[in-house]
């Protein structure tokens, strides 16, 4: 579990294929992997991972094909950065909200402009999941938690201000990208309680 609070931008040393899967490499600047341990979770923008190596200022992730599928991290190469965040321990704050690291979909950059300081940033997503979206809700965007300011039909409306800017990759977004979006775990569960998913 996660809250979608960005802890570093992590870069993607390597990407191997291993078995049909593949495995990732990722250089971390100022996430904590001292403590980490083998069979731990960090997720990477957005991708809940298990660590299957690490040292003090990397790890190692095994990506299956069903992530390679549902998510962006199929489409990254050596170079790219990704949004990082180690897994809510008991007695952490929630700043954000309760982030799975399942990611539901890939949404597609419409428009992005200026708002102020702020970034004024457009989504399309599925109708499929475009019904779980609320205005005033929550969604994690590429592992970031972020509120709903406008929604219309399978495309929605967010604000980036500029500490999420800053700390996040989603500062570096543009008309034609690709994000992981998960939807809230709360709008999930409802639907499946009426029966309506």
């Amino acid at each position: 579990m996660f809250t979608g609070i960005i802890q570093d931008i992590g870069t993607i040393t390597s990407l191997t294929a291993v078995g049909g899967d593949n495995r990732i490499e990722i250089t971390a600047r100022h996430l904590q992997l001292a403590g980490t341990r083998l069979g731990d979770s960090i997720a990477v923008s957005g991708v809940c991972l298990t660590v299957a190596a690490c040292t003090e200022h990397a790890f190692s992730a095994d990506v299956s094909r069903e992530t390679l599928r549902m998510t962006t991290l199929g489409k990254l190469t050596a170079g790219s950065r990704v949004n990082l965040e180690s897994a809510l321990r008991a007695g952490d704050s929630l700043g954000g909200h309760l982030v799975s690291g399942h990611v539901d979909g890939i949404g597609t950059v419409t428009s992005v402009a200026s708002d102020a300081r702020s970034l004024r940033v457009n989504l399309r997503v599925t109708a499929a999941l475009a019904r779980y979206i609320a205005v005033k809700g929550s969604v994690a965007v590429d592992g970031v938690s972020l509120t709903v300011n406008q929604l219309e039909a399978e495309e929605f409306a967010l604000n980036l201000v500029p500490h999420t800017q800053s700390v996040t990759t989603l500062g570096e977004l543009a008309v034609g990208h690709e994000v992981n979006i998960e939807i809230d775990l709360v709008a999930r569960y409802v639907a499946r309680l009426l029966g309506k998913e």
